[in-house]
């Protein structure tokens, strides 16, 4: 057997009060496409900024053999000087320089004293070509989708002679087309010698694309697994990643459906910038007390649209339309007035949109319901918040010493409960979750399921919008569908299916 690309031995680091890896041993060989599987804040990121020199040699111990070589990086230059380029899942590109610019960034394509453009973008050319991207190098990178930003970001580090490519969940934000278009990307560039490692939640993605999987625990490496020799399964990989036997990868539930809480008739929404065009189309939906409601369709459908513009008019223009709540007209222009009437609305981007990701748990839970905390002098009682938070904390199980943690430092599960938190101490009636589970690992999803049955159980009407199909079958009690802006179609729980779904979201014209 040929010796490995990669070695990490017994990777320890620690943090203030936080030791982040105990020990972590990986062996990734050469060629292959390796995925790293574990919960939220099981120490995966952690692990592959110790390998690109984000966290510097001397903050860890242990010892990393790159091409049997002892590598003792000092940053993230001298990794990719070895050709390790990392792709963090946030993505770095400055969104106002060109698609060339970018990729030559830090990397600049001289003549002399002085860039050769023509050179630059006919090299940036040629990359984007190697990753399937038909697109002018001159364009700014801001005018594009997150799936092409992704390849550019892999056009970057090719323009870097990459041997190791590290993804840290590449197709969390993207649809499903273009992420089969970067799974197969990583097929080609394994065929021309390319090792990948990939960190991702998405485990039918995983045992699609990988040779090898290794299990990473409570910071501590469990199994490595050979996805062929060893006949892996996704219960297998599940199992090991939580330490225990998940029966059913979503929680039993008897639903106590009571009135109708929310109505929405004729629900029209027009572009925000182009009103010509009609986003959603006469909309008609309703939900009950103790109901969750699920919403699929395809992506450009018109799901977080439909959601957006019922939630205080946060999206689109010339919107016409009734909401009723208990039966009787309400007007919900604006946020505060949606929130004074009952609605609260989970965004499916939580570090842009959700968060405030640079203060702490307390301050993010209170934002949404800040005159509950304010004194008699027109002051916000911090005592209060921290009584609240803490509440919360301990009620929807966020992991984290205290409410004092910034909550940009926390897991994304451990994220999406501080939304939750901020959404429920408003009270509301309805609440409007916009993919509740995106990336996050199965345990956090299950907790997170929990959480929405028992929104239900207190007798809220919940809506939940999702892309993955066996999510909305696994929590909902009834599922509507909607394509090209128009519901199409809705279905209980016992007759729907993935393929009863499928075909209402791929049709066209005839609306319910």
């Amino acid at each position: 057997m040929a010796s490995p690309i990669l070695q990490m031995q017994s990777i320890t680091k620690t943090f203030p009060g936080v030791k982040a890896l105990q020990d972590v041993t990986l062996s990734v060989q050469r060629g292959e496409i390796h995925a790293i599987c574990g919960e939220n804040g099981a120490g995966k990121s952690t692990l592959m900024k110790v390998l690109s020199g984000v966290y510097p040699h001397g903050t860890y111990d242990g010892t990393i053999l790159f091409e049997g070589e002892e590598m003792r990086f000092s940053s993230i230059n001298d990794s990719e000087e070895k050709g390790i380029v990392i792709i963090h899942q946030e993505l770095a590109l400055v969104p106002y320089l060109s698609v060339a610019e970018n990729i030559f960034l830090g990397n600049e394509q001289r003549r002399g004293a002085f860039i050769d453009w023509n050179h630059t973008n006919a090299e940036a050319a040629k990359l984007l070509a190697r990753v399937g991207l038909d697109e002018n190098p001159t364009t700014p990178v801001g005018q594009l989708g997150v799936g092409k930003q992704q390849l550019i970001e892999i056009a970057k580090a090719l323009s870097k002679e990459v041997r190791l490519l590290i993804l840290d969940e590449p197709t969390a934000a993207l649809n499903d087309d273009d992420s089969e278009h970067l799974l197969g990307l990583l097929r080609h560039l394994k065929e021309q010698g390319v090792t990948s490692i990939i960190i991702s939640h998405k485990l039918n993605e995983i045992a699609e694309i990988a040779d090898s999987t290794t299990i990473i625990r409570d910071g501590q490496s469990i199994k490595t697994l050979d996805m062929v020799a060893d006949e892996v399964t996704q219960d297998r990989i599940i199992s090991l990643m939580v330490g225990r036997d998940l029966e059913h990868r979503y929680p039993e539930h008897v639903s106590k459906v009571g009135a109708e809480i929310l109505r929405i008739e004729d629900w029209t929404v027009h572009h925000p910038t182009q009103p010509e065009r009609v986003i959603v189309d006469r909309a008609n939906l309703e939900v009950k007390a103790g109901e969750i409601v699920g919403i699929a369709g395809l992506m450009g459908a018109g799901r977080t649209e439909l959601a957006m513009s019922i939630f205080g008019r946060s999206y689109g223009s010339r919107i016409s339309g009734k909401v009723f709540l208990h039966g009787k007209e309400i007007q919900t222009r604006t946020v505060s007035e949606a929130i004074a009437h009952g609605l609260a609305y989970t965004t499916e981007d939580r570090k842009h949109y959700g968060l405030n990701l640079i203060q702490d748990i307390k301050t993010n839970i209170a934002a949404a319901s800040l005159r509950k905390f304010a004194s008699g002098a027109g002051f916000v009682n911090g005592n209060e918040e921290i009584k609240v938070a803490e509440e919360y904390r301990r009620d929807m199980n966020i992991r984290t010493p205290n409410v004092l943690a910034q909550v940009g430092k926390l897991s994304g599960g451990n994220q999406q409960k501080v939304v939750l938190s901020k959404w429920i101490h408003t009270d509301p009636e309805v609440l409007i979750l916009d993919e509740p589970t995106r990336g996050i690992d199965v345990g956090a999803k299950y907790e997170i399921y929990t959480i929405i049955n028992r929104l239900a159980d207190a007798g809220k009407a919940v809506i939940v919008i999702s892309s993955e199909l066996p999510e909305l079958l696994g929590i909902c009690d009834r599922i509507y569908t909607l394509s090209a802006g128009r519901i199409t179609g809705q279905l209980p729980k016992e007759q729907a299916t993935q393929e009863s779904l499928m075909a209402l979201m791929t049709k066209e014209r005839e609306q319910v």
